[in-house]
């Protein structure tokens, strides 16, 4: 435990904290920039006196509790969180699953990129936010089960309609053997999450193909695929440019399809942002 970095950090992170960020009153004689001690002692449910020796760097080990709810009366970022942990020798507990909660700046992208399909995807490849225009590409993911949200039961498990993977897209065989790795490294980083160790199970029960994938132990996914061309039943074909962006501190990615400026596709894709999630019912 590092008391005294502890404490510095505390008083840090409190003396930048208004008390109209968190609906005190700042009253006529305020000296103290930020929050009181014993403002902050109250946001987290702690007595004054236990907080104010953390400041004075000879406080007690915090329980991880305490953390907690130090963290939520300071604001913290995941950043600071984390920092708080180690600082006070009880580094932080690795998430129990896969993070389905996405950041609001992140929603906020993905409805101001309106001439490209873009979502999101867990750790274990579950559409877990969406733009219309993906939606009018792909599927109304909101119509679906969480279950059914899921990429990769989706190209080993269906529904394949005719025939056909993973919306006919041209890259759904290598999209299935690259899925699979990154599958095993999520339930290795995630072992006791009980949907992960469900989605594997049904997953090798169901599929052949899959579970001849799983028993190569392969780690590694292949690079991903640039660009890619979708079978649309209402605009036909439409060649797509692929780009992924890791958002590490969720385990999340952003995926997002765009197509040449000036391009068949690029007409077909501003026709389905038009038309596209009108015809298909879908509420946003």
């Amino acid at each position: 435990m590092n008391r005294r970095g502890l404490a510095d950090f505390l008083r840090s992170r409190r003396e930048r904290i208004t008390p109209a960020d968190v609906g005190l009153p700042s009253g006529p004689r305020r000296r103290t920039p930020g929050l009181r001690r014993e403002e902050v002692a109250q946001l987290a449910y702690i007595s004054t006196e236990y907080y104010a020796r953390l400041e004075q760097a000879r406080g007690p080990h915090p329980s991880r509790e305490v953390l907690a709810q130090l963290a939520r009366a300071l604001r913290l970022s995941d950043a600071e969180r984390d920092h708080l942990h180690h600082l006070a020798g009880a580094p932080p507990a690795p998430a129990p699953g896969p993070s389905r909660e996405v950041r609001q700046s992140i929603l906020d992208l993905l409805d101001r990129l309106p001439l490209a399909a873009a979502f999101v995807t867990s750790a274990t490849l579950e559409i877990i936010a969406w733009n219309d225009l993906a939606v009018a590409l792909m599927e109304d993911f909101s119509a679906l089960p969480r279950r059914d949200r899921n990429l990769v039961r989706r190209v080993f498990l269906g529904p394949h309609p005719n025939g056909r993977r993973l919306y006919g897209v041209s890259d759904s065989d290598a999209f299935a053997r690259s899925s699979v790795p990154q599958l095993r490294a999520a339930a290795a980083r995630y072992p006791d999450d009980p949907e992960v160790t469900e989605l594997v199970d049904e997953l090798l029960a169901g599929s052949t193909e899959f579970a001849r994938l799983w028993a190569d132990h392969e780690v590694a996914a292949g690079g991903p695929t640039l660009r890619k061309s979708f079978e649309h039943p209402l605009v036909g074909p439409v060649t797509v440019n692929c780009d992924a962006l890791d958002i590490a501190d969720r385990d999340q990615r952003v995926v997002i399809y765009t197509a040449t400026p000036g391009s068949p596709s690029d007409e077909a894709l501003r026709l389905l942002s038009v038309i596209g999630t009108q015809s298909m019912g879908v509420s946003g």
